[in-house]
């Protein structure tokens, strides 16, 4: 499954990857799902729909979690894998989930994201990765989160809990696997299944991945709340834990890099608060708003 939006070129790559994936051509699907792009894919996906069978679909904009879910409803097979359009997946990558799930076949399988964009600001953002799953899945057979750009799991649990939540355009995995722990299913972890991840950065685009985390952090603490499956105190123990989110990182990057990656890391803490509280703030005024108008009806 693989959600777009007006990026051919990088689609058109990662379809090329797929098509060098090593597993039986019949026993696998690729679905892209076209979220209301610009630029017509016709032309990209033709050159791949035989080998292996890969399908579009298209839908008006509603970001990445309703059109994972738009595949999930076309898709046939027993198991659903997802993946990103700035991906690349290694020739083993579903060989790997697949070996892992046929040992635990209820579970979601989730594996591991590299850098594949040579410059400092993907670098710290792969590193930030890296930090949250240090810390979330520090027992890999009992994981508690795996992106969504590099996941696999049963077609029938997916639909039981609801698939992704549409109201989300960030953080809808981490909506998701928190719910999917709520169900009492289990999460493993599998270094094996690699995807490289494709997507160059500069400073704005930086800032801004981050604060949209942000702002989906806030409406993923606010949704737990709701169904009693986690508190925020929980949560922060992850920003409060230096030694992993900032120590950690430092030991991967060379001598010459960790001046600017502390400082990105600074910016990555500062705009991801910004974005929490944003959003709070945000939704807060608009409750007023919405009292006031009920109170002169």
């Amino acid at each position: 499954m693989i959600p777009t939006y007006s990026r051919p070129s990088q689609l058109e790559d990662c379809l090329r990857s797929l098509s060098a994936v090593d597993y039986p051509r019949d026993r696998f699907e690729v679905i892209v799902v076209d979220d209301g792009g610009h630029t017509p894919l016709d032309a990209v996906v033709a050159p791949f729909r035989s080998d292996p069978a890969v399908s579009l679909v298209r839908q008006p904009n509603a970001g990445p979690a309703a059109a994972r879910n738009a595949g999930a409803e076309r898709a046939r097979g027993e198991y659903l894998a997802f993946t990103d359009d700035d991906c690349l997946p290694d020739p083993d990558w579903l060989t790997q989930l697949a070996r892992v799930l046929s040992e635990a076949p209820e579970s979601m399988v989730g594996g591991t994201t590299v850098n594949g964009a040579p410059n400092l600001y993907s670098t710290t953002s792969q590193l930030i990765v890296d930090v949250v799953y240090r810390h979330y899945n520090a027992n890999p057979i009992r994981a508690r989160f795996v992106a969504s750009n590099n996941m696999l799991m049963p077609a029938r649990g997916f639909r039981e809990i609801g698939g992704f939540d549409p109201a989300f355009r960030t953080a809808e995995d981490r909506d998701l696997c928190d719910r999917w722990l709520q169900h009492g299913k289990r999460i493993i972890h599998t270094p094996d299944a690699r995807v490289r991840h494709v997507r160059p950065m500069n400073a704005r685009a930086f800032c801004r991945q981050h604060f949209e985390y942000g702002r989906g952090a806030e409406r993923f603490t606010r949704r737990r709340a709701e169904r009693n499956s986690g508190s925020m105190l929980a949560e922060a123990r992850f920003h409060l834990d230096v030694r992993n989110w900032l120590w950690f990182p430092l030991t991967r990057v060379p001598p010459g890099q960790v001046l600017p990656v502390v400082a990105l890391l600074a910016v990555w803490q500062t705009t991801n608060l910004a974005g929490f509280v944003w959003e709070a703030v945000r939704r807060h005024a608009n409750r007023l708003r919405h009292g006031a108008l009920s109170s002169s009806g």
